[in-house]
């Protein structure tokens, strides 16, 4: 038997300017479920408890120890990110009270042109990613000439960025397919990317299309995606897209009770307008939502809904979702030993009883260095590495493996700010599964670009018949863990010995004792 681990690693590139990086990797721990569950918390953090509006700084880590967490009716409390964007991480050695709102929502992108706030330095700014989310793609440059070079919106950041904007004409199997717009992001479900009359367009024709990542079981905890750029006008820029909805952990040891409102939303794309002004945006995906608690009560709200795209100068949403260029919805996970909780959840949410706060024992994919230019081992993915305004193409992207078996390969996926992304393969991993490396040329694009690479690899599982309770009870061939971004994204997937394919939440494997 087998399974097949995935690993996947980002960074951030610019030339001649500066280039940035960010690290991520594979999680893989399976445990056995507790039946008291202990969130944790230190409680260092003390009693959490706002009267007013409240954003809280987050420590490097992003985790927070409290004692007891109670957001009154009225009292709204947000974050500020921290240097490596990490999750939201609340723990809580009491109870969790939340009658206010909580909010990780991804950013709007700014209006365009005569739409915006006169401030035409700000026109085709990306909306910002919630915390642990990914920020939208900039709108395309004005240009009196249309050259597609300048005009082109950048694709979205995370795993599910929508791509930017594009000239490739519009006509799609009898439809209307508008490339100028940015595509949505994608997250629980695909981005939306179709616009216009007929809604005809063929998926496998359409270039760029952001598919589903990430677990429902949110191990490990990942944020929602940007989306992509609109291309730019004759006299105005593109908007730039939504941002991707944050991730946010609560876990508390006793109760947590919800009768106000937690969001993590993707960002809308801004509103454009003016003779010659450019295209919209695509919406951020909704983010990550998960609660841990003994006890799960209350009738508020949960959402992790995707962005929007505005309908031309009005406030009125124009579209959302696979039909338009709207974000995908995100992910919500409740986990309790006893869960009464009758709110609303958009999406909904899936349940288990309590698991892991956090998972260890990483197989790790990093950049290590770009163009002989070592990436940080910590990198903040802003200016982490400057590239020399000379640079001569191709460049060598070194990378370095950890846990992964030789031999595998790795994929590498340029994307700039502007214009379509490139991808290239490299030759195989070389030296061994405690210490591995690999290395790929590619022409780096002027400009600010993000680097990311997955790789994955196969080893034996011997519990194939016990798993087949989860597989309509064919037996289990191979398990596939596919993990994304900053350790994050992953999901797990049963294919049986006749190929058939079934996604279940990591935590039910751990309930079958698969520890990997």
């Amino acid at each position: 038997m087998s399974k097949t681990f995935p690993s996947f690693t980002t960074a951030r590139a610019a030339r001649p300017s500066a280039l940035a990086a960010a690290v991520a990797s594979v999680c893989l721990l399976w445990a056995l479920p507790s039946w008291a569950f202990n969130s944790g918390s230190t409680g260092a953090d003390g009693a959490l408890n706002p009267a007013v509006n409240t954003e809280i700084q987050l420590p490097p880590s992003g985790i927070l120890n409290y004692t007891t967490i109670n957001i009154p009716a009225g009292v709204k409390v947000t974050f500020k990110k921290n240097a490596l964007n990490t999750p939201v991480y609340l723990l809580a050695s009491g109870n969790v009270t939340v009658a206010g709102t909580i909010d990780v929502s991804g950013g709007n992108s700014t209006d365009t042109g005569t739409a915006g706030d006169g401030n035409q330095a700000d026109d085709g700014i990306p909306g910002a990613s919630g915390p642990g989310g990914f920020a939208g793609g900039v709108g395309g440059r004005d240009d009196a000439q249309s050259r597609p070079t300048i005009i082109s919106g950048g694709a979205g950041l995370g795993p599910g960025g929508g791509a930017g904007s594009y000239t490739r004409g519009n006509s799609c199997y009898g439809g209307v397919y508008y490339h100028y717009h940015g595509k949505g992001a994608s997250y629980a479900t695909k981005g939306g990317s179709v616009y216009g009359n007929g809604y005809n367009c063929n998926d496998v024709n359409d270039f760029g299309i952001a598919q589903p990542y990430g677990s429902p079981a949110l191990q490990p905890l990942i944020g929602g995606s940007g989306g992509g750029g609109g291309q730019g006008g004759v006299s105005f820029p593109g908007t730039g897209g939504g941002g991707g909805g944050g991730a946010i952990l609560i876990a508390s040891s006793n109760t947590i009770n919800l009768t106000g409102a937690i969001l993590s939303n993707g960002g809308h794309a801004g509103r454009i307008a003016g003779t010659g002004a450019g295209a919209q945006g695509g919406g951020g995906s909704g983010g990550a939502i998960r609660l841990i608690a003994t006890t799960i009560s209350g009738n508020g709200s949960l959402s992790a809904n995707g962005g929007c795209i505005y309908s031309g100068n009005s406030n009125s949403i124009g579209g959302c979702g696979i039909q338009f260029h709207g974000g995908a919805t995100g992910r919500i996970r409740v986990e309790g030993e006893a869960i009464t909780f009758s709110g609303a959840s958009s999406p909904a949410y899936s349940t288990d009883t309590p698991s892991s706060v956090f998972v260890s024992n990483l197989p790790v994919l990093r950049i290590a260095s770009i163009a002989g230019t070592t990436v940080p081992a910590s990198p903040t993915g802003n200016n982490d590495v400057v590239l020399p305004a000379n640079l001569t193409n191709p460049v060598t992207v070194n990378f370095e493996t950890t846990n992964i078996p030789p031999g595998n390969t790795v994929k590498l996926r340029v994307v700039p700010s502007y214009n379509d992304f490139i991808e290239v393969l490299s030759p195989a991993i070389t030296g061994s599964n405690a210490s591995g490396n690999t290395s790929v040329s590619v022409n780096l694009p002027q400009g600010p670009s993000t680097l990311q690479a997955i790789t994955s690899y196969t080893v034996t599982v011997a519990m194939g018949e016990s798993l087949s309770r989860f597989a309509q009870n064919e037996r289990v061939e191979k398990v596939e863990i596919i993990a994304g971004l900053k350790a994050s994204d992953s999901k797990a997937r049963l294919i049986t010995i006749s190929g058939k394919s079934y996604e279940v939440p990591t935590s039910i494997l751990q309930i079958a004792g698969f520890k990997g």
